[in-house]
């Protein structure tokens, strides 16, 4: 294995503005890319010298190595990996021998003399653990019983394109560098209510380290297991996170509040323990009004959603953010195949303009 090989399993991975240039990169990606793909977009943009994204995949496989089931993962994954050039190749529970007559390590070691990156959507985290241990080519965590760092780069480019929601100065292109700025994000305090699972985990070693405050609710039994709460103190966070029972006290002056499934996949047989301890943890109007709630809050929910974790006032109103969400997992994976599977690189030095992030020129200068 290549002592410079990376692999990306948590954005506890990443330093700060290794996460920044990722979610930027997107951003830049996104623009550049949509013109292609809507008829509209298409027809506004044709006389100004459109460009193609990085095609950095040309010629390359990238393995999806799904032992879950996954809607906007694989279709962001997917779509992504041909926007770039490449090849998605899906390899579920019942297309392999992964787990039925072959191991992690055997699994690991012929995938990667034959794809150029692996994208792994697994049950327990130890099992992208394993392959990335023995793999030749960089592995992406898609989803582990730990960490789901994809999602956190794809609410955090949500709550960047609707800074303004939030009162935040937005960065102002400069013409002459022909960049594709990202707005600007205030810092937020930013409330999670439900179960401490994946999802929440990767927000407790990111968002403190980007500015923003933490406020959780969860019930004391719910809560992060150790190995993620050293993490968090590794990475200097804990000063930031706030950790109640009360779901009210946890929205107080809150700008963002998310939720995420009560019961995981793997789950089922604690359904009924479940629901009964995460009675009262439901979003609703009231639930934010009474705890005091920025009148102004943002929802964002990783899908799929369950009414009692969130109402449909909520959920299909003015304040859900949950689909313009889904769509950046599309944007968000293609920044990391790019860098992590195509330039094989996840940042670039400090003052330095990326190519990736150069947009046309016409457009900026009218």
């Amino acid at each position: 294995m290549s002592p410079k090989l990376r692999h990306l399993m948590s954005l506890a991975d990443l330093t700060a503005p290794e996460i920044n240039r990722l979610v930027s990169h997107a951003y830049a990606l996104k623009n550049r890319s949509k013109p292609w793909l809507t008829p509209a977009d298409f027809e506004r943009q044709k006389n100004k010298n459109l460009r193609l994204p990085s095609q950095s995949l040309f010629a390359k496989t990238i393995a999806l190595l799904f032992s879950k089931r996954s809607t906007r993962t694989r279709i962001a994954a997917e779509t992504s990996a041909e926007l770039l050039g490449g090849r998605a190749l899906f390899l579920g529970q019942d297309d392999i021998q992964l787990g039925v007559n072959e191991s992690p390590r055997d699994t690991a070691q012929v995938i990667s003399s034959m794809c150029q990156g692996i994208f792994a959507r697994v049950g327990e985290h130890s099992e992208v653990e394993e392959l990335a241990k023995y793999s030749e080519v960089p592995v992406l965590n898609a989803l582990s019983s730990l960490w789901h760092p994809t999602q956190i780069l794809a609410d955090l480019l949500t709550l960047h394109e609707h800074a303004e929601s939030f009162n935040s100065t937005q960065l102002k292109s400069e013409a002459s560098k022909r960049l594709v700025k990202l707005p600007k994000l205030r810092p937020l305090t930013i409330a999670y209510v439900g179960d401490s699972a994946n999802v929440l985990h990767d927000m407790l070693v990111t968002y403190p380290r980007l500015g923003h405050s933490l406020r959780v609710a969860s019930p004391p039994q719910y809560r992060a297991p150790t190995e993620v709460w050293d993490r968090v103190k590794e990475l200097g966070c804990e000063e930031k996170i706030i950790w109640v029972d009360d779901p009210k006290e946890a929205v107080h002056k809150a700008n963002v509040v998310v939720t995420d499934t009560w019961i995981s996949m793997g789950q089922e047989a604690e359904k009924e323990e479940r629901l009964r301890a995460f009675h009262g943890y439901q979003v609703n109007e009231t639930l934010c009004r009474e705890g005091g709630a920025d009148p102004n809050w943002k929802f964002l929910h990783c899908l799929p959603r369950k009414p009692h974790e969130v109402d449909d006032e909520v959920f299909y109103g003015a304040r859900s953010l949950v689909f313009p969400e889904a769509e950046n997992r599309k944007w968000t994976i293609m920044a990391a195949f790019d860098l992590l599977f195509g330039k094989w690189q996840l940042g670039i030095p400090e003052g330095t303009e990326a190519e990736w992030e150069v947009d046309g020129a016409e457009e900026k200068q009218q």
